[in-house]
C-alpha cells in the first residue's frame, strides 16, 4: 500500500501480530521431488486458514534467511540418494513439522518477514522497502533540504515499517531517523483528528518523551522524522549491540546481554513511570512500551513511538496480553508492558512467558514484589496495579528525579474527546478478541479432557456400571412379571364347560379337590340317568362313560391277541 494510495473499499487492515500456526497435512511425490501440503491458520478460527505447498528446497531457503538470528533450528538434513522412499518421506515430514513448530512458537522468528512470506505469500508478497523508498523520494522532492544517507534494513521488527538514516543539508553533522509505516487495524481516529494529534506530538517538549520533529500522514500511511541516537535504545544497551544492525541478529540470541544494576533499575523505572503518568493524565494512550522504545540520553529514559497507538499499529506484546482478560484497558496494557520491561532490565532478557511465579538470583525483595504484582498468576487474574501505586512502592518512592516540576500536556477539548472515543474502540476490539480466545481455550480443554486416556477409562467404567444396573433392573422386572402372572392364575377359577355345574366358591379357603369317581352303575337296561350324579364328561351324554366302565369290568386278559412285529433296526447290507 503506497504512501498516497487509498485503502481498498471495505478492506480490512491485517494485524501482523496475530500468530500463524502451520500443520503439514500430507505429502505428494512428483517426478523428481516431494511436495508437502501445509495447512496454515491465522488466530484461533479454523475458517481463517489456507493451504500452501512447499518443497524441501523451500524450507532450506527459509532456514538460510533465518541463520542471521544465531539460533540453531531443527531443519532435517539433506539427502541425495533414497529421498523418494516412503519411510524416509514420512520421517522427513515429522522433522519438518518440528521445524515449523519451533519457528511459529518463537516470539521473534514468528513475526519475521521470511516466515510470513513462507506461510502466507498472498498477504506478504509486496516489497515494502521498495514502496517506502518511492514514498520517501516523493517526500524529498517536495522538501529538498533532506537527504537519504542509507536505508536501515530490518532495523525494527515491524514488517510494514521501514527506517532510513537521513540528514538535513543545513545541518550536515546531525543525523535523523526517518520511518515510514502503514496505518494499522487499530486506527480509529478520523484523518482530520489524526493530523491534529500528530501536530500536537511534534509540538511537545518533555524530558520523558523522545521528540518527534516532523510528521506527515495520508489515508493509508505516515512518514515521521526524529533524532537518531548512535547509542541506540535501552535494549541495545542491555544486549550490548549496535543500533543499526538487523533486529534478528541483535535480539534473537544475544551473547553479551546483561541485566542492569539496582540503582539504574530504580532510576529508569521511576522515569518511565513518570512518562506513563504524563500520558495517562493527558488522555493519551500508549500501549507500545518495551525496551526498544526507550531512549536513554544523559541518564534520562525517554519514551519513543508515542504516536503508534494513534496510527493504529498493534503492540509487539499484543499476543501476550491478549491471553489475560483482566488486561483489557490501555492503562493496564501499559502496566503489563512495564512489568515485561522491568523483568528485562533485571535479567537481561524478556520473560519467556507470562505469568511468571519464580524469580531466581534476585537478591532485591522490593524488586521481586513489584514483578509479582504485575507478572504473577494472581496479578494476571485479578488485574494490574496503577501507575500511581507503582510509584508509591518502596522500589521507586525514594528515587530523586532531575525534573521535579509538574508536567502536563495541553490537549484541545475536541481532540481529547476524539482520543477518548478511539481509545474505547481499541479496548472493545481487544476485549472481543480476548472473548473469542477464551471460548476457544475452553473448547480445546473440553475436547482434550474428553479424549484423554483417563477420561476414556472413566467412561468405560461408567458404561459398564450402567449396563450392569440396566441388566439388574430387567431381571427384577422379569421376576415381578412372573410373580404377577402366578398370583393372577391362582386367584382366577379354571374355565368350566357350559354343561357342567359351577362349583361353589369359598372365600378365604382353598378350592377342595374333586370328588372320587362314583361307583359303577347297574347294567344299561336298568340305568336311571336322571337319578345319577351330574355328568362330568364334556360330550353332553353319559353313554360313552357307561360303555367304558362296562368294558373295564368285563376285561379278560386271555382274550388279548399276540401282535406280530417286524424288526427293522438291523442295517441293510
Amino acid at each position: 500500500m503506497s504512501f498516497l494510495e487509498k485503502p481498498a473499499p471495505g478492506g480490512l487492515v491485517l494485524d501482523d501480530t496475530v500468530p500463524l500456526t502451520a500443520v503439514i497435512e500430507a505429502s505428494q511425490n512428483l517426478q523428481s521431488h516431494t511436495e508437502y501440503i501445509i495447512r496454515v491458520q491465522r488466530g484461533v478460527s479454523s475458517d481463517n486458514s489456507w493451504q500452501v505447498i512447499r518443497r524441501y528446497s523451500d524450507f532450506d531457503v527459509l532456514n538460510s534467511s533465518l541463520m542471521v538470528c544465531g539460533i540453531t533450528l531443527p531443519l532435517p538434513p539433506k539427502k541425495l540418494i533414497g529421498n523418494m522412499d516412503r519411510e524416509f518421506i514420512a520421517e522427513r515430514q515429522r522433522g519438518l513439522q518440528a521445524y515449523l513448530d519451533s519457528i511459529t512458537q518463537h516470539p521473534m522468528l514468528s513475526s519475521a518477514l521470511p516466515v510470513k512470506k513462507f506461510l502466507d505469500p498472498n498477504n506478504y508478497s509486496a516489497n515494502y522497502t521498495e514502496i517506502a523508498l518511492q514514498q520517501v523520494s516523493m517526500f524529498f522532492r517536495s522538501d529538498p533540504k533532506w537527504e537519504v544517507l542509507e536505508p536501515l534494513k530490518d532495523m525494527g521488527w515491524r514488517i510494514r515499517k521501514k527506517y532510513f538514516l537521513i540528514k538535513n543539508k543545513e545541518q550536515a553533522k546531525e543525523r535523523y531517523l526517518l520511518s515510514w509505516v502503514d496505518l494499522g487495524p487499530d486506527k480509529f481516529l478520523s484523518d482530520k483528528d489524526l493530523q491534529s494529534a500528530m501536530k500536537l506530538l511534534t509540538s511537545l517538549s518533555s524530558p520523558y518523551l523522545w521528540p518527534l520533529l516532523f510528521s506527515s500522514t495520508s489515508e493509508s500511511s505516515a512518514l515521521l522524522i526524529r533524532p537518531f541516537s548512535e547509542k541506540g535504545s535501552l535494549r541495545d544497551h542491555i544486549c550490548k549491540v549496535k543500533p543499526r544492525e538487523n533486529h534478528l541478529k541483535k535480539y534473537s540470541n544475544p551473547k553479551k546481554s546483561q541485566g542492569l544494576e539496582l540503582s539504574h533499575i530504580k532510576l529508569y523505572g521511576r522515569q518511565i513511570l513518570e512518562g506513563l503518568k504524563l500520558l495517562h493524565d493527558s488522555g493519551l494512550f500508549y500501549g507500545h512500551l518495551h525496551a526498544s522504545n526507550i531512549m536513554v540520553e544523559d541518564g534520562v529514559c525517554r519514551l519513543m513511538d508515542v504516536e503508534n497507538s494513534m496510527l493504529g499499529v498493534p503492540s509487539v506484546l499484543r499476543p501476550a496480553f491478549t491471553q489475560h482478560r483482566k488486561i483489557n484497558t490501555s492503562e493496564s496494557i501499559d502496566i503489563f508492558c512495564f512489568g515485561h520491561l522491568l523483568y528485562e532490565m533485571t535479567y537481561g532478557r524478556p520473560p519467556d512467558c507470562v505469568p511468571v511465579d519464580q524469580y531466581t538470583t534476585v537478591p532485591y525483595t522490593t524488586l521481586v514484589s513489584v514483578l509479582q504484582s504485575i507478572l504473577s498468576t494472581e496479578a494476571c487474574k485479578t488485574g494490574m496495579p496503577t501507575v500511581a501505586q507503582l510509584i508509591q512502592t518502596p522500589l521507586f518512592s525514594d528515587v530523586q528525579l532531575q525534573h521535579s516540576e509538574k508536567l502536563q500536556i495541553r490537549v484541545p477539548s475536541r481532540l481529547k474527546e476524539a482520543l477518548k472515543t478511539a481509545k474505547e474502540s481499541l479496548e472493545r476490539r481487544l476485549q472481543e478478541e480476548q472473548r473469542v480466545l477464551h471460548q476457544y481455550r475452553r473448547l480445546t480443554r473440553a475436547q482434550s479432557h474428553h479424549g484423554s486416556e483417563e477420561e476414556k477409562k472413566r467412561r468405560k467404567i461408567l458404561a459398564r456400571k450402567q449396563k450392569s444396573r440396566q441388566s439388574t433392573y430387567e431381571n427384577e422386572e422379569d421376576v415381578s412379571v412372573r410373580n404377577n402372572n402366578n398370583s393372577g392364575s391362582g386367584a382366577s377359577s379354571p374355565p368350566t364347560c357350559p354343561s357342567s355345574p359351577t362349583p361353589p366358591s369359598t372365600t378365604g379357603a382353598q378350592v377342595a379337590p374333586p370328588p372320587p369317581p362314583p361307583p359303577p352303575p347297574p347294567p344299561p337296561p336298568s340305568l336311571d340317568v336322571s337319578s345319577g350324579p351330574p355328568p362330568l364328561s364334556s360330550d353332553g351324554s353319559g353313554g360313552g362313560r357307561t360303555a367304558l366302565l362296562s368294558s373295564i369290568q368285563t376285561f379278560s386278559k386271555g382274550k388279548l391277541k399276540r401282535a406280530e412285529t417286524t424288526d427293522r433296526s438291523k442295517p441293510i447290507i
